[in-house]
C-alpha cells in the first residue's frame, strides 16, 4: 500500500511540474508573440509615412525619379512581407538603404531641406525608427528567454513534446542598417 502512496505522490508531481513548465513556455511563447506586435506596429508606422515623405521629395526632386520608384517599392515589398522574423528583416535592410538614398538625395536640395512638412515627415520617421529599434531588442529578449527554456533540461523534454520550438531573431543582415536613419543637415 506505501508504494502504491509514493506512485501516485510521484505521478501527481510530476503531472505538476508539467503543468507548471508547459504554462512557463505558453507564457513565454504569448511574450514573443506580443513583443512581434510592437514590432509589427511600428514598422505599420513606417510604411505609412513614407509615401508622405516621397510626395513631399517629389516636388523638389522631380528628376531623382528612380530613387523615388526604389522607395516605394521597397516600402512596398516590406509592407507586403508576413514572414518570419528572419524574411522580414531582410526586406527592412533594403528599405533601410533606399531611405537612406532618399535622405542624401535632400542634401542636393536646400529648399527642400527648408520645407516645414519635409522636417515634420523626417522629424516622425526617425523617431519611428527609434522605436522600431525599442521594440526589436524587446522582441529580441523575449525570443531569448522563450530559446533558452526550450533548449534548457527538463523544459526541453516538455517543449518538444507539446510543439513548442525555438523563435527566430529579428536581426538586420546590413551593419549600417542597425543604425536609425539620420539626415544631417
Amino acid at each position: 500500500m506505501d508504494g502504491l502512496v509514493w506512485l501516485v505522490v510521484v505521478l501527481v508531481a510530476a503531472g505538476l511540474v508539467i503543468a507548471v513548465v508547459y504554462n512557463r513556455l505558453v507564457k513565454l511563447r504569448q511574450n514573443v508573440r506580443e513583443a512581434w506586435s510592437a514590432i509589427d506596429t511600428e514598422l505599420r508606422r513606417r510604411y505609412d509615412l513614407i509615401p508622405n515623405l516621397v510626395e513631399t521629395v517629389k516636388g523638389y526632386a522631380t528628376h531623382e525619379r528612380e530613387t523615388l520608384e526604389a522607395v516605394i517599392a521597397a516600402r512596398n515589398a516590406a509592407a507586403a512581407n508576413t514572414g518570419p522574423p528572419e524574411s522580414q528583416a531582410q526586406t527592412e535592410n533594403v528599405l533601410t538603404g533606399a531611405l537612406r538614398q532618399l535622405f542624401a538625395l535632400s542634401e542636393s536640395y536646400p529648399d527642400l531641406k527648408a520645407n516645414t512638412n519635409f522636417q515634420h515627415l523626417q522629424a516622425e520617421l526617425t523617431g519611428t525608427e527609434d522605436r522600431i529599434s525599442q521594440a526589436r531588442r524587446f522582441y529580441n529578449a523575449n525570443v531569448r528567454e522563450m530559446n533558452t527554456a526550450v533548449e534548457s533540461f527538463p523544459s526541453s523534454l516538455i517543449a518538444s513534446q507539446f510543439g513548442f520550438g525555438p523563435e527566430q531573431y529579428f536581426e538586420m543582415q546590413d551593419p549600417a542598417a542597425r543604425e536609425p536613419v539620420r539626415v544631417q543637415f
